[in-house]
């Protein structure tokens, strides 16, 4: 009896002590998170309600916006020592609706975000500034562009998730349908999206990142490090929830901008292999803007893999001479 009790102790302990370090490192890492976005942004009391925002640098505003997942920290993290913040932009980065201490109202449409933004430059008291949107930000910084074109200076649109005919942009690459499954519950819990980071990286760099996992293993260590930094920026799954369930409704019924009345500088980029299909976007958008110029890079996924350095020397020479022109003293 002794000996089966000590096998059975011994087994108990086998199993739990893994299982007690895999808690103890998801709660070090979701605490980091909840530290990260607890600090480093403010919240300002609009016209609109409450809007989450970081203010950084100094110098002509470019109002950051942020993708599906994020929130003002997903690209203020990732951007810290940009060749933007070293020519002396002043970024302003948004929580738009639905994320993190941004609520999300009965209306979270592209053109409410957009009336959000316009809110908070208000508030700010930023009368013009440049309008930088990645993914699924891109859809309401078009609105933006097109009924605020006095505030808006110039526009860039990175793998913009937005209309284009006949192609909408999916909500997500397609997937099996437990893949489907899956990520729902993903999106839904800290510890099963934390620990599938871990054990599942290559589902997700295709299913949440829209990004062929093959391009992403080929990576260098600096890339491999960003695309690890916007994974781990996606925690806490739970305070973003509002604004992810958003962002997929909008997804699933995208209607077209008024892209004629859309008269600011407009840089679009995107990748001919991203898994969401933002290629189609970006040509339709870029053929519809006046004074548009894209960009298409062969491959990277939907995170441009392997163009970053590239893609931000290409932001540099847009923005440069457009915040110069907009310093400039009147004659």
């Amino acid at each position: 009896m002794r000996t089966r009790n000590t096998v059975a102790w011994t087994m108990a302990l086998a199993g739990g002590v893994p299982a007690w370090l895999t808690y103890r490192a998801y709660r070090r890492e979701i605490g980091e998170a909840e530290r990260r976005i607890a600090s480093g942004s403010e919240l300002a009391l609009t016209r609109r309600g409450p809007i989450e925002y970081a203010d950084d640098g100094d110098g002509f505003p470019l109002l950051v916006i942020h993708g599906a997942g994020g929130g003002f920290d997903q690209l203020l993290e990732l951007d810290r020592d940009s060749a933007l913040r070293r020519a002396g932009f002043r970024r302003i980065f948004i929580s738009r609706l639905g994320y993190l201490r941004t609520p999300l109202p009965a209306d979270g449409s592209p053109r409410a975000q957009a009336a959000a933004y316009a809110a908070l430059l208000h508030t700010m008291g930023v009368k013009r500034c440049a309008v930088i949107a990645v993914s699924a930000g891109s859809p309401s910084a078009l609105e933006f562009a097109a009924h605020d074109p006095d505030r808006c200076a110039a526009l860039v649109l990175l793998a913009p998730a937005a209309y284009a005919p006949g192609a909408g942009v999916t909500a997500a690459p397609e997937a099996p349908r437990i893949m489907n499954l899956l990520r729902n519950l993903l999106l839904t819990s800290d510890f099963a999206f934390w620990l599938t980071t871990k054990l599942g990286r290559s589902m997700l760099v295709r299913t949440i990142l829209g990004t062929p996992p093959a391009i992403a293993e080929q990576a260098s260590p600096a890339e491999q490090r960003r695309i690890t930094a916007i994974l781990a920026g996606i925690l806490p799954v739970r305070r973003r929830r509002a604004g992810l369930l958003n962002d997929s409704r909008m997804m699933a019924r995208l209607q077209p901008a008024n892209l004629r009345a859309i008269q600011a500088p407009t840089l679009v980029v995107s990748v001919n292999d991203d898994l969401y299909g933002t290629y189609r976007s970006a040509r339709y958008i870029a053929g519809k803007i006046p004074h548009a110029r894209l960009v298409m890079y062969q491959n990277g996924g939907h995170l441009w893999v392997g163009h970053d350095d590239e893609l931000r020397r290409e932001l540099s020479d847009f923005l440069r001479p457009i915040a110069a022109a907009a310093l400039r003293p009147a004659a």
